[in-house]
C-alpha cells in the first residue's frame, strides 16, 4: 500500500480535538483552557468535534458519536491536523466503524497516544496514512513537560528536515532508547513492532 504524508502544519491552521476513548469531560475546565491556550499561542485555531464533551459511567460517548466525530474532523477541509483528546481504553470499539476509504481520501495529521495508539496503527495500517504517536491535547496542559511536548510538536509536524530526539524523565532531559513493544489488536488481525532510537 502506498504511504500518504499529510502536510506539515502552519500558524494559522485549525486543529480539531475529537475523543474516541475518554470524553473531553475527564479534563478539568482549567486543563482544556490551558491546553487551548498552548495551541492558539503557537498560531492555530482551536476546533472541537460535536461529540467530544459527551460522558456516560465509562468516561467515554456512543460508538456513534465517537465516528461521527472522526469521520467529521477528516472530511472538514479547514482541519488540518486532529488531536486525542486524552488516551482511555476503549478506542478499540471503533475499529470495525471506521470508514477507511474516506480516511484515504481526505489524508491529515492524526495524533495521539496510550490508548490512541489503537487508532493512530489501525490507520497508518488500513490506509497508508503516517499517523503520530504524539501528545494527545490534555499533553499540552501538562505543568511539568509541556516545553519538551510543544518544541517536538513543532519540530516534527511544523518544521521540515530531520531532528534528533531525547526523552524526559522525572523532570530532565535524557537521550536514550524507547521501545515501543507489541501492539496486538485481537479480532482486527494488526500486530505491529517498532523500535525508535531517541
Amino acid at each position: 500500500m502506498k504511504k500518504i504524508i499529510p502536510s506539515k502544519l502552519y500558524p494559522g491552521d485549525t486543529i480539531r480535538v475529537i475523543a474516541p476513548s475518554k470524553s473531553l469531560s475527564t479534563l478539568t475546565k482549567e486543563q482544556i483552557a490551558i491546553a487551548e491556550k498552548r495551541l492558539t499561542d503557537m498560531g492555530f485555531s482551536v476546533v472541537y468535534g460535536k461529540h467530544v464533551s459527551e460522558m456516560d459511567d465509562f468516561h467515554t460517548s456512543p460508538i456513534a458519536s465517537r465516528i461521527e466525530d472522526l469521520h467529521e474532523a477528516f472530511l472538514d477541509k479547514n482541519c488540518k491536523a486532529i488531536l486525542a483528546a486524552g488516551g482511555g481504553y476503549s478506542s478499540n470499539q471503533l475499529l470495525r466503524h471506521i470508514d477507511w476509504q474516506l480516511i484515504r481520501d481526505n489524508p491529515k495529521i492524526f495524533c495521539g497516544y496510550s490508548d490512541i495508539t489503537t487508532l493512530v496503527t489501525a490507520i497508518y495500517t488500513k490506509t497508508g496514512l503516517i499517523t503520530y504517536s504524539g501528545p494527545n491535547f490534555a499533553s499540552f496542559s501538562d505543568q511539568v513537560q509541556y516545553i519538551y511536548t510543544v518544541e517536538y510538536f513543532k519540530k516534527c509536524l511544523m518544521e521540515t528536515g530531520s531532528y534528533g530526539v531525547t526523552r524526559v524523565m522525572n523532570g530532565t532531559i535524557i537521550p536514550g532508547v524507547i521501545k515501543l513493544q507489541s501492539i496486538a489488536m485481537k479480532d482486527f488481525g494488526l500486530c505491529k513492532r517498532a523500535n525508535a532510537r531517541v
